[in-house]
């Protein structure tokens, strides 16, 4: 961190990662990135399973600028975990702001006013972004809180969205990163519940704006056998054992009362089978006390 007298100023970093499939749109949220009244100490883009081209002259972006070419898709946490590995190697970041690569930083202040949350609170841990669409509508699944429907109240939550948020690289650094072999769906809570039990605060901060197109996430084909499994490997890593039966309990039935079609019905039970039956990674049970105080914040780990 950069001492300027009192204050301690976290220094920050931007990370996307992209399959190549939105060179505009990534373009367009990397000169949003460069518009900032704060500019990034680092900007790290990660192909995955692409060749990126050119950015940083091409667009005249701040800061140091640094690609790599991933030959596979390792999926948003496996390609997320490739740019925290860099970022660790240089060793001179405090916070990366991980980006969608079809997201838009509307205002010019959003890297500051993260800057700003870090230095005044050292136990913050995550900042999660409030999505919103062009028109400025906040899908209710995009708010991080039980009942809650005004997308516009901020404070501590237990959760938060993987399209717009920050990360304190203290925290990664007891916590671990990304769980990769989720690949895509319910990552963030794994790590969300992992920060959360470690002692780190989550801060919905409504003000920092991502501005991403309206998305159903069945439009991903292995949406249902993916989000079925990573529900099951999520459970097994990170709950007390008397919980884990009742949590998927809870969410088998809000799936079948939500899921309207049978192939899509097959999927999930085909993923929750997968998920019984495969290795879930280190099991690292969070504590009693921690499923009291995400029960307070109004996200029981059950539901």
């Amino acid at each position: 961190m950069v001492d300027v007298g009192a204050v301690v100023e976290p220094r920050i970093a931007v990370a996307v990662v992209t399959m190549g499939n939105r060179p505009a749109e990534v373009d367009a949220l990397l000169e949003s990135v460069a518009k900032q009244d704060l500019a990034p100490a680092r900007i790290v883009i990660i192909g995955n399973g692409c060749e990126l081209p050119e950015f940083a002259r091409r667009l005249s972006l701040p800061g140091e600028v640094t690609t790599i070419d991933v030959e596979e898709n390792l999926g948003c946490p496996g390609g997320r975990n490739v740019g925290l590995a860099r970022l660790r190697e240089f060793g001179d970041v405090d916070v990366v702001v991980e980006l969608d690569d079809d997201g838009l930083l509307v205002d010019a202040d959003v890297l500051r006013r993260v800057r700003d949350l870090y230095a005044a609170d050292p136990g913050l841990g995550i900042v999660g972004f409030r999505i919103a669409d062009e028109n400025g509508e906040t899908q209710r699944r995009h708010v991080p809180r039980v009942g809650a429907s005004d997308p516009m109240q901020g404070g501590y939550v237990t959760g938060f969205l993987g399209g717009g948020h920050a990360l304190s690289m203290a925290m990664l650094d007891e916590t671990g990163d990304w769980p990769a072999e989720f690949f895509f769906a319910h990552e963030e809570t794994d790590l969300a519940w992992r920060a959360a039990d470690a002692g780190w605060k989550i801060l919905y901060a409504p003000e920092l704006l991502l501005q991403h197109p309206k998305t159903s996430p069945a439009r991903h084909a292995i949406y249902h056998r993916v989000t079925a499994r990573n529900r099951v490997w999520l459970v097994r890593r990170n709950l007390p054992l008397p919980l884990v039966p009742v949590h998927l309990g809870v969410w088998i039935a809000v799936t079948l009362l939500r899921t309207r079609s049978l192939g899509g019905l097959k999927a999930w039970f085909g993923g929750f089978a997968e998920g019984v039956r495969k290795p879930a990674g280190h099991r690292r049970p969070m504590k009693w006390r921690t499923v009291w105080r995400l029960t307070r914040l109004g996200r029981p780990p059950v539901v």
